[in-house]
This record gives C-alpha cells, structure tokens and sequence, in this order.
C-alpha cells in the first residue's frame, strides 16, 4: 500500500484523530497542575519554574511540555514556554463558562464510556458505560444523583458549555420578548440565570428532578430570588407548570428518542395558553446527517453513556415533531455557535 501524501488533508486530520486520547489526557494534566494559570500569570516560563512551581519532575514536565506544544496550546521560544492565544482565553481561568470545566468533565465522566462504544452499539443499551457508575437507574442523571462529587463535576462541565454557547439562545429577540417562561430540565438554572439577566422584566421557572433543583436553589444570586423559581418534579411523569407564556426546552430534547420527545412536545403544548411560544435549543446535525464533529461526539456520548438513546437531530427533525403535536408558524434560527440550532413555534 502506497504511504499517504504527507500534505494529504483527511490523513492530517486521521492522524490528530488517532493521537488525540494521549493529546487531550496531556491537556487536562495541564489544567490539573495549573500550568495554563501559571504562564497567563508570568507570561512566560522556564521548564524550572514549571518544577518550582508544580514539583513534578523535570524529565515529566519536558515530556508534558513537549505534548503541549505539539497541539498548539503552548508555545516555545528556546527555553521559555507562554500560553497560545487560545489557551489564555480558554484554560487559563477557573470561570464558571472556562473550557477547564468541560474538559475536566469529559475527561472523568463522559471519555471514559467511549471504551465501551462498540459493546453500546451492538447490544442497544448504555449499560456496559453505566456499569461503572454506582447506584440504582437506567440513565447517568440517575446514577449521578447517588455521588453528589461527581455530580458536581458534571454540572460544572455542563454549565460552562452551556455558557459558553449561550449567546445562539439569550440574544434571540423572540426569546427576549418573553415575561414568563418555563424551563424544563433546566438543570442548575444556568440558562434561567442567562436568560434573567438578560430580561429584567423576564420570569424563569426551572422545572427538573429534585436533587437537582435543590442543588439549583442553593446556588441561586440573591437579587434573582423573586424572579428565577424552582419546581421539583419529573418531566415524563408529572404535568408541566402552568401560567407561562413560553416553554423552553435547552440542551433537553437530544437526550431523548422519537416517542419521548413528542411526549415531552405534547404536554409543553397543553401547558401552553393560545398564543404562547415553544423554545427548542440544542445541537443540531447537518441537514443530511454528514457533518458535525460536535454533534457527533455528543450523539454518541448520549447512546452509550447517558440516556442510551437520541442525539443532536436535525432542525427538520424537530420541524417535523413540532408540527405532529400541534403547534404551527414553525421555523429554526440555524448557525448558531457550536452546531446550535434554535426552533420556535406558537399555539394557536
């Protein structure tokens, strides 16, 4: 077999494919040992202030160095080391929208069931991934709320992806015209937090699992008391809170299959008086399922790891689902950041 052109593309991108595991791990040590902190916060270092300050050994650091830079997050300049530009902006905080969170996440929660993809895919099921995880439950939301660390890992990691595409949802100006509106799965209120700072006339119920809403409520600012609320409950299983004007559905629905989500769309439509908007924002395919290199890891972290079904469907999908159960002026808000998609619809 003839060796591929070097300056072949798609071997280029197979090769940082097949070396990213080792590339990605090497990253998240860096984020352990505060090293993207240490270089936003000197500007530059030698691999003995990295020892100094880290003390792991040297010989480790050169060869973690050398993995840094090779990705580009790094770079050396004879015997200094400084943050890429990208790394200064994205690993070098602990702010609550930082992508240390998320690939902190990643790496504990959701890489570790990719091992497990082709056993997933073959038996249907997400149990061999959810086997690692104690506690009782068919999905990992379940499984978490028995290990309130790890499940504090996740959240964090969720939250600051969540922050960090917020931008697609909170400037829609169909969405800032809402007054009350109901968040359903709304986690630990990041996007009702958002979307109230956003709208200081707005009201946001945040609608999820109890464990979670308490988690929520704790965290909750002050000033937003009276206008960001918590209901407990089970979104399958339990009727929506009425007396809002819209529902929201953010980063929910691609957890579920076909029949979930039209029962989900359904009761949002008898929740809904004559007149009120549903908001679905979430990752979005490519039209003819070819492309998306976010949504395809998230497709397949759903099926083998979290709920064992869905994925980050196309717009027509939901165009479609939204229609089945009734609503109509049915339309999408499409590149939005990383793959997002936001469709709206109204109860006539």
């Amino acid at each position: 077999m003839p060796e591929p052109r070097r300056n072949d593309d798609l071997f280029e991108r197979f090769q940082l494919i097949a070396n990213a595991p080792a590339l990605f791990n090497a990253i998240v040590a860096g984020l352990d040992l505060d090293l993207f902190g240490l270089l936003a916060e000197r500007g530059e270092a030698t691999l003995d202030d990295v020892h100094a300050s880290t003390g792991v050994p040297p010989h480790k650091l050169r060869v973690l160095l050398l993995a840094l830079c090779s990705t580009g997050l790094v770079d050396k300049d004879g015997d200094v080391y400084r943050n890429s530009a990208v790394a200064e902006e994205h690993l070098s905080t602990d702010d609550p929208d930082s992508w240390r969170h998320i690939l902190i996440g990643w790496q504990r929660i959701y890489y570790p069931a990719f091992a497990h993809t082709t056993r997933g895919l073959r038996a249907g099921t997400n149990k061999a991934a959810l086997d690692d995880y104690t506690g009782a439950g068919d999905s990992l939301y379940a499984r978490l709320s028995h290990d309130r660390e790890l499940e504090s890992v996740f959240h964090a990691a969720m939250s600051a992806f969540t922050l960090q595409s917020m931008p697609g949802l909170v400037e829609n100006a169909e969405l800032s015209a809402v007054r009350s509106l109901l968040d359903v799965g709304g986690g630990d209120g990041t996007t009702a937090i958002s979307i109230a700072r956003r709208s200081p006339e707005a009201r946001v119920t945040v609608f999820d699992l109890p464990s979670v809403v308490k988690r929520a409520g704790e965290a909750l600012p002050a000033d937003l008391a009276e206008r960001v609320l918590f209901r407990a409950g089970d979104m399958f299983e339990e009727d929506f809170p009425t007396g809002c004007d819209a529902v929201l559905f953010s980063h929910v629905l691609e957890v579920f299959s076909e029949e979930r989500i039209l029962r989900l769309l359904s009761k949002a439509y008898e929740a809904l008086p004559s007149g009120g908007k549903v908001f679905l924002y979430g990752y979005n395919a490519a039209p003819d399922e070819s492309g998306g290199i976010i949504s395809a890891r998230l497709s397949l972290y759903l099926n083998i790891l979290a709920s064992g079904e869905g994925m980050a469907y196309p717009a027509t999908d939901y165009e479609g689902w939204l229609r089945r159960v009734g609503f109509t002026r049915v339309r999408t808000y499409d590149g939005l950041p990383y793959e997002h998609g936001l469709q709206v619809a109204v109860k006539d």
